[in-house]
């Protein structure tokens, strides 16, 4: 059964309510997973696991909310997007319960993992993306997207100091109970971005109709969709790792604990300015372009930090300068999907090149405790993330902004 569309707007006019909505459920379902790597040390000292346990979770979460993604957004395209926002808030709240109750591996991996990964992929960024672009005129798309990724961002900053005031308060059990409470707000929020691919504003534009598996071969064979789905895989692969293992990382280098708060929040404020920053910069210059210089820019900024004496100034320093560019990638790689293939199957289209961003940030945080267990040393982590920031610079130049090559479309009746 079809759902009702949202009211019409006018031409131009950017949907209010369903843009702070849709901000508000990018901040709450961003929040708690980017505060995790405040959890692990206490969580890991009374429970008497090793780092690796604790990157595995994290790293099945983040392989459970990249294989989720494009389901859910499959599922949202068709059926609505608030049944699967709804469904976002209540395994999302459940995970964190299991999370919190965990005695065993399998209990840790099976709520910070599976649970809380398939929560986040039904409310994630492409599921809420989407629904922006349902509503907004295409060339709003990224300046909506820099929205819609700014709150996301606000999320991590609110979150990283809220988490940790929560377990100093409280103790780690009491704070994910406290956040698991918190994405039951999700369903209620998520009312105003009822409907389907064929509501909103796309509704009344021309729109290509393909059947699922059509849409799905003319993306995978076409090159510049390619190209963006293995770069997108880079940035999964370094911002994961930095959320689960900086905080620790900092504690290795011997610099106070509380800095890590500081790191964290300084990342989630200035990535608030970067994905502004990035939606306004992407609808008046080449997307391509503009991503490969990010990356190139992240690899930069790592050596520097590695190289350079490591003190709490400096850790301050390269929590700003990443901050700017944590997220900045996610405006305008959702916006080429878009002109490339049109809104009818964004929300499957986006969520498989987010499925590869998590493939990446599956080995990112994996390989983070992997390397500790063994080496005592995150370096090797940190030095293939350069590697793969230039990887992905040379992959993002060649990608041609423009639509794929279709048939004259009907109007969509």
């Amino acid at each position: 059964m079809a759902q009702p569309a949202p009211a019409p707007h006018a031409r131009g006019d950017l949907p209010w309510i369903i843009i702070a909505c849709g901000c508000l459920i990018a901040a709450l379902t961003f929040g708690p997973r980017s505060a995790m790597g405040f959890l692990q040390l206490p969580m890991l000292a009374e429970r008497g696991w090793d780092r690796e346990t604790f990157g595995l979770a994290l790293a099945i979460q983040n392989i459970a909310w990249g294989v989720g993604t494009p389901i859910f957004g499959a599922l949202a395209d068709r059926y609505g997007t608030w049944r699967v926002l709804a469904l976002s808030g209540v395994m999302y709240a459940a995970g964190l319960v299991l999370m919190a109750s965990a005695t065993t591996p399998g209990m840790l991996h099976m709520g910070a993992g599976v649970l809380v990964g398939l929560g986040v992929a039904a409310g994630s960024f492409g599921i809420v993306l989407a629904a922006f672009a349902r509503n907004v005129e295409p060339e709003q798309h990224s300046l909506a997207f820099g929205l819609g990724t700014a709150a996301g961002s606000a999320g991590m900053f609110l979150f990283a100091p809220l988490s940790q005031g929560l377990i100093s308060a409280y103790g780690w059990y009491d704070s994910l109970v406290v956040m698991s409470a918190m994405m039951l707000a999700v369903p209620v929020l998520a009312i105003p971005l009822r409907g389907n691919s064929k509501s909103g504003r796309s509704s009344r534009r021309e729109v290509f109709e393909q059947t699922v598996g059509a849409a799905l071969r003319e993306a995978l064979g076409h090159r510049s969709y390619v190209l963006l789905v293995t770069g997108f895989f880079v940035c999964g692969f370094q911002v994961a790792f930095i959320t689960a293992h900086f905080p620790a990382y900092i504690s290795d280098i011997g610099i106070e604990a509380g800095y890590a708060v500081v790191a964290l929040a300084m990342i989630g404020f200035f990535n608030i300015i970067g994905s502004l920053a990035s939606g306004y910069i992407g609808q008046r210059y080449s997307k391509p372009i503009f991503l490969a210089w990010i990356y190139i820019s992240r690899s930069i900024l790592v050596t520097a930090f590695l190289l350079l004496p490591q003190t709490p100034a400096s850790v301050i320093v390269f929590s700003i300068l990443m901050g700017l560019l944590w997220l900045s990638t996610v405006p305008p790689t959702n916006a080429l999907v878009a002109i490339m293939f049109g809104t009818r199957h964004l929300g499957l289209l986006g969520g498989i090149v987010f499925l590869s961003h998590q493939i990446g940030s599956f080995l990112g945080v994996w390989l983070g405790g992997y390397f500790y267990d063994r080496l005592g040393s995150y370096d090797p982590v940190w030095w293939l993330g350069v590697a793969l920031g230039l990887f992905a610079a040379a992959v993002h130049w060649p990608i041609r902004e423009q639509a794929a090559p279709r048939p004259q479309p009907a109007p969509a009746e």
